[in-house]
């Protein structure tokens, strides 16, 4: 074959030498293979001869500097055979201009790697796998010790600090309302029982996870691993650590890891703490740790959104899924009224984080979990609220109060109803889809049709009370107290109302007619408990006028009036009336009725029995002291008059 020869410039000369040296290096050929083309090539110029030097040449530099970079990651392979090697086993955070070589060796290697020149040879292609296989194990321990030491511990007394508290009074019990009423008392805020509601975290609250100092370097870490394909082995050590961490977190927060089994044998009391923490908890965990979870892996692993994804979810998944186990135990756990609020709460809470949730967790089997529970704990609300309307209409204790006191059932319904106000907006999305419950509303009390389906349903379980109230009066054989007992009641209902956003609720229309309902059964004690005294107190049957009138007649009717008096004083003393006002107005009402009769009576006949013998007998008391004697009405302690009026014979 002739050698032909051209004339080329320079310049020329030294783009057809780096064309034909790049089209060697880019067939990826064996090294036999390589030499016979360089042979062609010179074959043709013999200026292109010189291509093999620099070829050779070019592999002689990669080989230099894939043995250096290698020599680097092995000198710190902690289970090499070199005698030394074990002082490289300490981590490299205290070291770290080491680790910008170790981590500049493994960007050498995989550059390298790249480099046709390398894929050529399987010898050094080996060495190379070996080598990245080595800093890969190298990296993942680093990886997972550098999270360990760098995550920052959870300052819950921080975050408790930031949470807002409402404290809603209302004494829990351990029992349900069927129970003895007499501890369902009125709220004694001294010995700290209430209901604490309404917590919420301040908007700008934000937390490092990881101390910022180690973030870089954990993402420099994360860049190496998934260059090389081993982003598998780095989600697994970052998931497994912060997982761990995230638990640890619960454990702080007072969320213990509890299966459903256990939950629903827990007694009220313990119960309800845990389902106080959980609600803290998940606001902490949502607000707070998983979106700085979320944070910290877009930080580390900005360079690929499904490895971010990946993580973040399997990080999130353990934590999330305890929670939800524990909301799901309380959905489907035995149903009594004194958990409503509390679950009310959790529904609440559960509601407002998954909003925030389903914007950071993309898993779709937590999700759904996630949604399924907050179902199970809406329908756990309505069925409680459902026993605790049926609780109230089926109460059917016998034992009257005494005294004619308000009945334990009424403060309680009363001081329940008043407290679920407050999860008004909530209760009528539940209710919406019962509103055939609200068929028996009285039309007279209100107006359905512009009520909320909550609205409607609080009207019926307090007519529900009050006709249970009404049951429970007709245990009185006294028909005045059964008015007392009724007034008692129905009062403290309608101040119940009047003082907090039920009146809005039921309206003024229905506040009126309570307010007449107690005037009838003030006038109606009236008639019961004076009629017979004010008998006495008649002309009729006294056998002549003002001056004539028989005297026997005369003491007779002040000895029944007396003995009438001295019985409802002896009597209605120890009857109890709360309410100041009501207790006044009953004793003004009865001093208007009572009093001027006593005293045109006494006018009328009183001179001719004071000028006779023992007239203190007979005339016993002034109207005066009747007026001081009314007072005593009412008080709750009974008392006897030992009252004689001396008069001078």
């Amino acid at each position: 074959m002739t050698t032909t020869s051209t004339s080329l410039g320079e310049g020329g000369e030294d783009r057809v030498m780096a064309t034909a040296q790049q089209i060697v290096k880019s067939l990826n050929t064996p090294k036999e293979v390589r030499e016979d083309m360089l042979l062609i090539f010179s074959s043709f110029d013999n200026r292109l001869s010189n291509i093999t030097d620099l070829i050779n040449e070019d592999s002689d530099s990669t080989g230099v500097r894939f043995d250096a970079a290698e020599k680097v990651i092995l000198w710190w392979d902690s289970s090499s055979s070199n005698p030394d090697a074990s002082r490289h086993s300490l981590p490299w955070e205290d070291s770290p201009d080491e680790a910008v070589e170790y981590l500049s060796a493994i960007d050498e290697i995989l550059q390298l790697v790249v480099d046709m020149s390398i894929r050529s040879d399987n010898e050094i292609m080996d060495r190379a796998e070996t080598a990245i296989q080595v800093a890969m194990s190298r990296l993942e321990d680093e990886f997972r010790f550098i999270l360990i030491r760098n995550t920052v511990p959870l300052d819950a007394e921080r975050l408790y600090g930031s949470i807002r508290r409402v404290s809603l009074s209302f004494a829990a019990n351990e029992g349900g309302i069927d129970e003895e009423f007499e501890s369902f008392g009125e709220v004694d805020s001294e010995r700290g029982c209430f209901h604490e509601r309404g917590a919420s975290l301040g908007d700008d609250l934000c937390v490092d996870l990881i101390n910022a100092d180690a973030v870089l370097e954990l993402k420099e870490i994360a860049d190496r691993m998934i260059r090389s394909g081993y982003e598998k082995e780095c989600i697994q050590a970052y998931s497994n650590v912060r997982r761990d961490t995230l638990d640890e977190c619960l454990v702080i927060l007072g969320v213990e890891k509890l299966s459903i089994e256990i939950v629903q044998k827990i007694e009220w009391k313990a119960l309800d703490e845990k389902m106080k923490k959980w609600n803290q908890a998940v606001k902490i965990t949502v607000r707070v740790l998983l979106s700085g979870e979320k944070r910290l892996c877009d930080q580390i692993f900005n360079g690929s959104d499904s490895i971010k994804e990946i993580c973040f979810n399997e990080t999130a998944k353990g934590c999330v899924m305890q929670l939800l186990n524990f909301g799901e135990a309380v959905a489907i756990g035995k149903r009594s009224s004194e958990k409503l609020f509390r679950i009310l709460d959790m529904y609440d809470v559960l509601a407002d984080a998954l909003l925030d949730f389903e914007m950071m967790v993309t898993d779709e089997f937590v999700c759904s979990e996630a949604k399924g529970v907050l179902a199970g704990l809406g329908e756990a609300a309505k069925g409680t609220f459902v026993e605790f309307e049926n609780a109230v209409k089926n109460e059917a204790s016998k034992k009257p109060m005494q005294n004619g006191e308000i009945h334990p059932l009424t403060r309680y319904v009363m001081n329940y109803v008043k407290l679920l106000v407050d999860y008004s907006e909530t209760l009528n999305w539940l209710l919406e889809s019962d509103e055939d419950e609200a068929d028996g509303l009285q039309s007279e009390d209100s107006e359905p049709e512009t009520m909320t389906p909550f609205a409607k349903r609080l009207l019926l379980l307090i007519s529900s009370l009050e006709s249970n109230l009404e049951e429970k009066s007709k245990l009185y054989e006294d028909g005045a107290l059964h008015c007392i007992f009724l007034m008692n009641n129905i009062l403290y209902i309608v101040q119940k109302v009047k003082d907090s956003k039920l009146g809005k609720l039921l309206g003024d229309n229905w506040v009126r007619k309570r307010g007449g309902q107690i005037r009838q059964y003030a006038t109606s004690y009236l008639r019961a408990s004076w009629t017979k005294a004010l008998c006495c107190l008649k002309d009729e049957g006294i056998g002549g006028s003002t001056n004539n009138a028989s005297k026997v007649a005369l003491k007779e009717r002040f000895k029944s009036f007396n003995a009438c008096f001295e019985e409802i004083y002896r009597i209605q003393t120890g009857w109890k009336v709360p309410d100041p006002q009501l207790r006044e107005e009953l004793r003004l009402s009865i001093s208007e009725n009572a009093i001027p009769a006593y005293r045109s009576f006494m006018g009328r006949f009183g001179s001719q029995l004071e000028s006779g013998r023992h007239a203190g007998k007979y005339i016993k008391y002034t109207p005066e002291d009747l007026e001081n004697y009314l007072l005593d009405l009412f008080e709750g302690s009974p008392l006897v008059l030992h009252h004689m009026r001396k008069k001078s014979i």
